[in-house]
């Protein structure tokens, strides 16, 4: 496929000639266009822009008309990116291709650097511009690990003389550096998300913890409190549960509130509801945009799933199987007022169903 290059060919052409410069001029060049590498590989927010904007420096600065890095799958079997800057090129097939296509699968198999002094010569050039007379290719390696390949093609049969292609290896090299860097930066990013999701999260049952509804409760507090609407809560009580780790034992305990966490869980699937394991054997149910009608009507409905799912209890003074007591409450969220209002008044709703009897649900209105 045919991309647009980053460097026009008339701003090429009208570079003057490499050979024009003398041997020092060519070497303070070439240790110039290095030091500008060290300030690109620094640069851009992202790996792939900073890549960019070393190609586009080799292509701006040298009589370069392609220059590209080729980046590898961690199994080192696929080129699976490419960034270039340069004269129109053409592809070798949709990416990924694999390491067995062309010069620069080579490149990658031998692990040695390949320079190609006649690319009609050279039987595994895959032809991407048919300007292009010769090619340097450069492992782009960290220590042990290969990353991909630097590419580099010349309208010019002569370019890559040992100077030059000693200042691409350095370029590599750097290039190496700051591909490694960056995946090192990405994976801890991604250990710190996960640390973050796990720091969320209940270990017993897998739904969310009190860290994570009190966050959300701030959250959906200010955004409701914005809108004018209405914010519900669930407050969930397992009925004489430590009567239940008493008879049965605890581990009988921990698998009873999965079991809940989970219907709780699918009852908030598909909704904006946030469920957490809010301590103990309490869960509790942020309901974004309810009412305490829908609150309340949520809850019965909870109270009865429960019940259906017939899990023995045999100390329980309600019934000889597992029932829960719910606060409800609802309020249109005053920005004045702290978040934690709602919950005051769903755990006052609870102590009344608690009262009544259990296994009910209490619903009250934030004053």
């Amino acid at each position: 496929m045919t991309h647009p290059g980053a460097c026009d060919e008339h701003a090429q052409e009208q570079r003057p000639p490499w050979s024009e410069h003398g041997a020092s001029d060519r070497r303070a060049m070439l240790t110039e266009i290095l030091a500008q590498v060290s300030i690109e590989a620094l640069q851009g927010d992202t790996l792939e822009a900073m890549l960019q904007r070393i190609v586009d420096c080799v292509a701006r600065r040298l009589p370069v008309a392609i220059a590209s890095i080729i980046l590898l799958n961690d199994a080192g079997t696929h080129f699976v990116q490419e960034v270039w800057s340069g004269i129109e090129l053409d592809l070798p097939g949709e990416l990924p291709w694999p390491v067995t296509v062309g010069a620069s699968g080579r490149c990658v198999r031998s692990g040695e650097a390949q320079l190609i002094a006649d690319v009609e010569a050279d039987a595994d050039y895959v032809p991407g511009n048919c300007r292009v007379k010769s090619e340097y290719l450069v492992p782009i390696r960290h220590r042990a690990h290969l990353h991909g390949v630097l590419n580099l093609e010349s309208i010019s049969a002569d370019f890559f003389t040992p100077e030059v292609c000693a200042m691409f290896d350095a370029v590599a090299l750097q290039i190496a550096g700051a591909v490694h860097l960056a995946r090192v930066v990405r994976e801890l990013e991604l250990a710190n998300l996960k640390l973050e999701q796990l720091s969320m999260s209940d270990g017993l049952t897998g739904i969310a913890n009190r860290r994570s509804f009190d966050q959300r409760l701030a959250q959906e507090w200010l955004r409701h409190a914005r809108a004018g609407e209405s914010l519900a809560l669930l407050l969930v009580d397992v009925d004489c549960f430590k009567a239940l780790n008493d008879a049965c034992g605890h581990v009988f305990g921990d698998e009873c509130l999965r079991v809940l966490a989970r219907l709780c869980a699918e009852i908030a699937d598909g909704t904006q509801a946030h469920v957490s394991r809010y301590g103990g054997e309490e869960f509790v149910l942020l309901l974004p945009g309810c009412d305490l009608h829908e609150a309340r009507r949520l809850g019965i409905d909870l109270c009865r799933r429960i019940e259906a799912l017939a899990i023995d209890h045999p100390a329980s003074v309600v019934a000889d199987h597992v029932t829960v007591s719910i606060g409800a409450s609802a309020a249109r969220p005053d920005p004045r007022q702290p978040p934690e209002s709602l919950i005051v008044v769903a755990d006052r709703a609870l102590y009344e169903a608690k009262a009544k009897g259990r296994n009910g649900v209490v619903a009250m209105l934030c004053a």
